[in-house]
Order: C-alpha cells, then structure tokens, then sequence
C-alpha cells in the first residue's frame, strides 16, 4: 500500500618536528569565539623551468612527545555527563561543542547491494554485507574509550521496506513500511551507545539510490520519492519519540544536490532533469520538509536536535548563496558538510603521498574557518563525515590534528569516517579484536585531546586550538613547497589515473606539493605569449607507468587576471614518446576567475539543454580562430583511458584571443 505524503588519562600532545625547525612554544558553553589569524609568506625566486629535483624531499621527521603546555593548567568547572547537561534548554551551537569527537559505525546499518534490490531480510544481513561483525556494546564501549563522545549510525531504512523489489517499478502497488525489526536492531546499537552516554545521530544514508526519483522527469517517480522520504521519517520519528535529546535525526547523507539527478535502477539508469538552480531548490524545500514533519510529530521530537545537510555536503557549495537554512521554530537544527580535502589524499584511493604545506594548511584553515558563517546565524555545525581514508604515512598525524585544531576552535562535532579495520581494509577501529583504534599515535590522538578538554571552558579550548593551529603553521613553513604571488603564473599538467592510484595536482588550485610518490613532474613558468610544454613522467611510480587517465587538463594559474581572454592552442601530444590521437578540439575555459585550463580529459563536464545532459563547452570557451566550436571537446583524450601510459607530454601555444 502507499503510505501518505508527507577515567582521565595522562595528557600528552604529539607534535611532528621537523628536524633542526625552531619550536615555537565541558561546561555548558559559553557561546561562540572567533578569532582571525593570518599568515603570510614572501615569495621565493624559482627558476623558469620547474622539474620535480626543484621540489626537494622533506627532511628528517623525528616524534616528539611532549606534556601539553596548551590543554594543562585551565581554570574552569567540569563538564559532567550528558544526562547532567539541561539538553532540553543548549542552543544548536552548544550542541555541537558539547558532542565532542565523534566515529561513523560505517558500513554496517546502510549497507545493501545496489545491483540486486532485495529488502526484508533478518537485519544482520545487511549489517554484515560489507564484511563487518555484528555490532555489539563492547565495540561501542571500546569508541568511547578510544576518546569519541558522538556516534553517528548510518542507516539504510530502504533495507526494510518492500518496494521496487528486483527494481520492480510498479508503484501504486509498493509498500513503504519499515519491517520492526530494522527498527529494533537500530535501536538496539542506539543503546549502546546511550549505555556509554554518548550522542547520537541517525540518518537515512544512501539507501539503494532511491533519491535519485526527485530528479526524474516522471512526476510519478518524483511524487513517489516524496512518499517514501515522508513514510520513512514518519514511522522513525514516532519510533523514538520518547529517547531523550541525546538522539538526534540526520535528514540524509551526500545525496541532496547533484546527486538527485544521479541514474540508478530506480530512474532506469537515466539521469535526471534538474538544473542546478533546481537542485538548490529542492534541498532547501527538503530540509524544510524534514525539519516540519519532525517538529509536527509526538514525544520529545518537537524540541529535538536535527541535523539538515549542506549541498552535495560540500564546504564551498553549501556557502553558495542558494543554500538555505530551514526555519526552526525550537531553533534545534545543525548543518552537516563532509571533508575530505583534499580528495587525492583523503580518499579510499589515494594518488598523492603527502600533506601539510603551507598552502595545505592553510586551505583546510580557510575552508573550515568559512563556516563560521552558519555558526553566527545561530546553526551548530557538524563534520558529519571526514578523515584520511586510504594514506597511513606520518603526514596523517599532522591532518588530523590541525582538523581536531579547526573543530575545536570553531565549536565543531568532528565525526570521523571509519568503516572497521581489517588487514585489507586500512580502516582505524578494529571491531573483530583489539576493540581500539589500530594506529598507536591516532589513538593517543584522540584519548589525550579528549582528556585534556574536560573540565575546560570553551574560550580555553578555543586559545588552546588556536595555540596549536599557529604551531602547526610554523612546521608548515619548514616543509619544502613552490611559493608564488598573484602576479606570477604556472603551467601543469592536472591528472588522476583511471584507478586513480597516481594524481598530481588535480584543481584550479596550482598544488605541486600534491603528488604520487616516484612522479616526475614537468611544469613551467609562464611570462606571457609565447610556446611552453608541460608533462608527466611515471617511470618512477610503482609498476613505471599508469593505465590511462580518469581526469587530464592543462592548468596555469593566475593565468585569467593576468591575460585574460588568451588561448592554449594545443600543437603536440606526445605519449610515450610518439604523438597522440586527439578526439576534438580542446577549448580553453575557466572554473574559476583565476586559473586558465585545457580539458584533456573531463568527463563530467557537462551542460544542460533542451532536457537532455550533453558534453557541449560552457560559455566560457574558447577556440583558435577557424575552430567551429561544435568541434570542441572536455576528452579530446578518450582513446587513452585504459592505455599504458609512461610519459606525457603536451606543446601549447599561447596567445591573446
């Protein structure tokens, strides 16, 4: 049928000290403190041509433990527990502060196979799909041991609903009641937690792809994605109606914004038809929706937390001005953006070895410093998803606690994303045996920093952060790094391979930092009109040479302030030594007012028109003169996707449009 609508520990702080560098040296809340800090470097002389021997490897590091000058010694009242809190009277912003670090159980109540939709098994089939054990409350007891307050509980709900069964897509005939037994299980893992008085979330996370219908150009399937989001939150809300304030409702996961128009089995892998003005529009509409039907339901749920999400969960696309908080009459509502900056080496496949430069640093700084713009509206912010996923050198440290730096600073909930260590899975939290985090130095990470802020107000966590934060800045310094002012410009070659295993510098943000280890990298100063090359030699990567390319462009930095309007007129491919293919004509365009860049290979550029999604050039393009624009193309590279590839290098010529 069709449901209607609608223990202290001894506190030490690790630091990583570069070899020979110069060291430099909960309550309720009291409100939220920002406080602004600027660094700056002068420029360095770098010569015209920029191979990677210009980059020197980074010294020595040698770990240093030493007794925290920064969390000792603060004058404040403790903290208590959760139960001892006045939850029902803390503001949003409190909230977040108060949760403290936090783990994902990922991987456990959202998984499911997308490829065969088949719901209404026993809950531990879903729970164990992903090669997890069955969660029990000794693996919670071991997180809140391990220092975090919060655990965040991914839930698949669609799990337990029987509908689109095989992707069955006869609608009037679905049925969107959640079998009690999901709801039971859930609960169940909820009390585990609770047991350990810690925070809460739980959110409907993924589920199959069945939000991709709100995209469909079929007012059927969209007007059937509406009845299943509204049945689903309807029957949770009135199920833990009565848990206290520490259980919180998350509205969704990474779905809401693009991926609304994403093609799955429940759109017939067709894409969908909204426009990104759309897409904006809808999420808002969404989390308005959301924040209504939980705030009209029973029990505590008028004035519980609820955790709404940014766009695609996304730090720079949330602060687009066509996102838009919902109204909250009990003014109990958080954000929730995902970090994962950068993707290269934060992601579950890393192409890049290293992080902590100065223009690192100072990004993650900047990035997460820019949400202070929902905290001064009142909105407690949440890191809902965030870590170093696939990377365990020593840089992880150093990303770790410059992020614990931000969050604390800024009243942040960090959420870490962890889905169970196993020896294949480079994970954090083993569930199956030693129930702690595997990684020694993470682990004391966590538990120290926990320790040394309870009791402590959050002014004094603030200065603390901020102490830390500047320390992390002056390592940074010390690391070797390519310098540049806004009135000099660079060309490279930006590439992910197509397992993306090898990167380089992959964004309008010129990184040369970020890169594979063993990669050669060819990049040059650019002057002004003139021919440059740029290229990539990955004779020194594992294996000498990479399987195609997943993304390729040609990028120079400051390029479109400094000669606005000009061309890179591609006039040589070289792979391998001997010339390329090409499919099209490459255009050259911007993403951002700054950076010039040559598509090589883009596949997700993409335009709308007439209904239908196209690789068409956007306005911005432009083409040597003679060239039919119809010609142009984002993946004049498509012949080289899966071949062998040991060298590239590209001839350009650049010139005023």
């Amino acid at each position: 049928m069709k449901m209607f609508r609608k223990s202290l520990l001894s506190i030490f702080l690790t630091f990583i000290i570069l070899l020979g560098a110069c060291g430099t040296s909960e309550p309720e809340p009291d409100g939220q403190l920002t406080v602004e800090s600027e660094h700056k470097e002068e420029p360095a002389d770098e010569p015209a041509n920029i191979e990677s021997a210009g980059i020197e490897d980074e010294p020595e590091l040698i770990m240093i433990t030493m007794e925290s000058t920064y969390f000792q010694n603060m004058l404040a009242d403790t903290v208590g527990t959760a139960e001892e809190i006045d939850l029902a009277n803390a503001s949003s912003t409190e909230m977040a502060r108060l949760m403290g670090y936090g783990i994902n159980l990922g991987n456990t109540m959202e998984a499911a196979g997308a490829a065969n939709r088949a719901p209404g098994r026993e809950p531990s089939v879903y729970e164990q799909m992903w090669g997890n054990p069955v969660t029990t409350q000794a693996m919670i007891t071991g997180m809140r041991n391990a220092g975090f307050k919060t655990l965040r509980i991914p839930v698949a709900w669609t799990n337990a609903m029987m509908f689109a069964v095989g992707y069955d897509m006869d609608i009037d005939n679905w049925d969107y009641t959640i079998d009690p037994r999901y709801l039971e299980r859930v609960e169940e893992i909820v009390n585990y937690a609770l047991n350990e008085d810690m925070y809460v979330m739980i959110n409907a996370h993924w589920d199959h792809g069945w939000w991709s219908m709100f995209g469909a150009e079929d007012p059927a399937l969209r007007d059937a994605a509406w009845d299943i989001y509204t049945a689903m939150w309807t029957q949770v809300a009135d199920y833990f109606e009565d848990y206290d304030y520490r259980l919180m409702f998350e509205a969704s996961n990474e779905e809401w914004g693009d991926r609304f128009n994403d093609p799955t089995g429940f759109t017939g892998d067709v894409r969908g038809v909204l426009t990104t003005d759309e897409c904006y529009a809808l999420l808002n509409q969404k989390a308005q929706y959301f924040v209504d039907l939980i705030r009209d339901s029973g029990g505590n749920n008028p004035n519980r937390f609820l955790v709404t999400k940014g766009y695609c969960t996304d730090v720079e696309k949330t602060l687009d001005s066509r996102f838009i908080l919902p109204s909250d009459p009990a003014n109990r509502t958080l954000l929730s953006v995902h970090y994962y900056t950068p993707w290269s080496y934060c992601g579950d496949i890393s192409g890049i070895e290293a992080w902590g430069s100065i223009s690192e640093v100072e990004q993650m700084n900047d990035l997460l410093g820019s949400l202070t713009k929902f905290t001064d509206q009142g909105f407690g912010v949440i890191l809902g998803e965030w870590g170093v996923l696939d990377n365990d050198g020593p840089d992880r440290l150093k990303f770790f606690t410059n992020f614990l730096d931000n969050s604390d600073k800024h009243g942040f909930a960090p959420i870490l994303w962890d889905t169970g260590y196993t020896p294949r899975n480079r994970r954090l939290f083993d569930r199956n045996d030693t129930l702690r985090i595997v990684a020694d130095e993470i682990h004391d990470l966590f538990v120290s920093r926990e320790a040394a802020k309870e009791g402590r107000s959050a002014e004094d966590i603030i200065a603390a952060a901020e102490a830390s934060m500047a320390n992390n800045l002056a390592l940074a310094a010390e690391r070797p790094q390519l310098i540049f002012t806004t009135d000099e410009a660079y060309a490279w070659l930006m590439f992910h391979s197509s397992d993306y295993t090898v990167s380089y510098s992959v964004g309008d943000d010129y990184r040369p930092e970020q890169k594979a280890g063993g990669l050669i990298t060819h990049d040059i100063k650019v002057t002004g009109p003139g021919t440059y090359t740029v290229g990539l030699d990955f004779t020194g990567v594992p294996g000498g040479f990479v399987t195609g390319t997943a993304f390729s462009a040609i990028g120079i930095v400051n390029a479109e302030t400094l000669w606005p309007g000009y061309i890179m007129e591609i006039t040589e491919v070289l792979i391998n030594g001997e010339p390329a293919e090409l499919e099209g004509v490459p255009y050259t365009t911007n993403d951002n007012p700054v950076t010039a860049r040559v598509n090589l290979y883009n596949e997700w550029v993409r335009t709308f028109s007439d209904g239908e999604w196209s690789g068409e050039p956007p306005s911005e393009a432009r083409v040597p003169a003679g060239i039919d624009m119809a010609d142009a193309s984002p993946v004049p590279l498509i012949n080289y996707t899966s071949a062998r590839i040991e060298t590239i290098f590209i001839t350009f010529e650049y010139y005023e449009g």
